[in-house]
């Protein structure tokens, strides 16, 4: 018979559940416990050389992963919450002033964002009109940020997108599908503007949008 894991029993135990997680969360605040964070530099995985400035809001649960890469930052007064998902940050990455990192998220390596950028995975459940939106609970899909990509001030990346290697989201834009890699992206909602043409060796601009064309 196969042994479970204390994970295992708590989540198959709804009351032990909600002890634990009372007990590490707070209830109104929505963040770890004082407690909790004291003891952040036990489960908070931090590469050789990486920097996240004091005024970051660490809402840093033990019980989803968090990983900041090799000589990556976090810039002031950003925030991170992996409450209901992994949230990963691959090396040399530097995530701007005044970002939202909400998990499941998956960010790759030499990725940069800038100001005032959103990055979610998490959605709000709202179909059932017979019950407050607060009692729904939520839905969620993992954003992934391959190498090598920019993304411009202001900009919101959406659950469930990929944005493929080397591209570029203008800022401002909203982006609701994935990207594929080596475009450029721009608008409310985004489409892909440019691509690059390995046979020319330009960027070309793209005259219909294949932003839904790569998943």
């Amino acid at each position: 018979m196969e042994k479970k894991t204390l994970k295992q029993r708590i989540k198959e135990n709804s009351g032990l559940k909600q002890a634990v997680h009372r007990f590490i969360m707070h209830p109104v605040k929505t963040r770890p416990n004082w407690w909790i964070r004291i003891f952040g530099y036990v489960y908070l995985k931090r590469g050789k050389g990486s920097v996240i400035y004091r005024s970051v809001r660490k809402d840093l649960p033990p019980f989803n992963r968090f990983s900041l890469g090799r000589y990556s930052v976090v810039e002031d007064f950003s925030c991170l919450n992996n409450a209901v998902g992994d949230l990963t940050i691959g090396d040399y990455t530097r995530i701007g002033l005044r970002n939202t990192i909400i998990g499941p998220a998956a960010i790759g390596n030499h990725v940069n964002l800038a100001q005032n950028v959103t990055v979610t995975g998490l959605n709000h459940n709202y179909e059932n009109v017979e019950k407050r939106i607060d009692e729904q609970g939520v839905s969620t899909q993992t954003v992934v940020i391959e190498d090598d990509v920019w993304i411009g001030a202001n900009s919101v990346i959406l659950p469930g997108v990929t944005l493929g290697k080397h591209c570029v989201v203008a800022a401002g834009s909203i982006v609701t599908h994935s990207v594929p890699p080596y475009s450029i992206c721009a608008g409310c909602p985004a489409k892909v503007i440019k691509s690059y043409d390995f046979e020319t060796n330009e960027w070309e601009k793209v005259e219909k949008s294949a932003i839904n064309n790569y998943k």
